[in-house]
């Protein structure tokens, strides 16, 4: 389906191709697994044109973020779209590196407001109060992509790691690789400590 709407040569050819219940994404209960990602912090679950065929030409998607007290979106990047991203109930710490060279931008995101995090910056939310929170994140593109810094980087052979590290060995890379959680994560031991929640 996604090949056909990227071939068809105009929106309404891209309409005859979607049933009426395919314009629709259900972000409380997906019906799929793709796109969804769930740890011990909370869940996002993102609408791409991977899942979500209806914005396939529109250049838009989306990702909602469930994170429970303390949770985090861990550090990470979009390669291909710039985010913004929309705090709903809570204040989230937010920041933002955008390149070498560049300060870090550390951002209170209060309810009801927005912060802009451009293409391929790394940034996080978490989420430093006892409650749930949620945000919505809209993108500039379809497959905007994401990249977890820390669980990608130990992605490179453990060599190169290690000397990017200051030398540490290969053993040594493989045991700090061993105690990056997936994502979405338990943030800051601060958080923790407060809402009485064990790593």
């Amino acid at each position: 389906l996604v090949a056909s709407l990227r071939q068809a040569p105009t929106e309404v050819d891209r309409f005859r191709l979607l049933r009426d219940d395919q314009f629709l994404f259900d972000f409380v209960n997906p019906a799929t697994s793709v796109g969804v990602t769930t740890g011990a912090g909370g869940r996002t679950v993102a609408a791409t044109s991977e899942n979500f065929p209806a914005v396939v030409g529109n250049g838009v998607s989306m990702t909602i973020g469930f994170l429970g007290p303390c949770g985090m979106n861990s550090p990470h990047t979009h390669p291909r779209a710039t985010e913004i991203n929309f705090s709903v109930n809570t204040t989230l710490r937010g920041g933002v590196l955008v390149e070498n060279g560049a300060r870090f931008a550390e951002i209170d995101i209060a309810p009801g407001s927005a912060t802009v995090f451009p293409q391929g910056a790394i940034h996080f939310e978490m989420n430093p109060s006892c409650q749930e929170a949620m945000f919505v994140a809209g993108f500039n593109g379809e497959d905007p992509g994401v990249n977890q810094v820390a669980q990608r980087y130990f992605g490179l052979p453990p060599d190169i790691v290690g000397a990017t590290l200051g030398g540490l060995g290969v053993q040594q890379v493989a045991d700090l690789e061993a105690l990056i959680p997936d994502n979405v994560i338990l943030g800051v031991d601060e958080c923790l400590q407060r809402c009485n929640i064990q790593r």
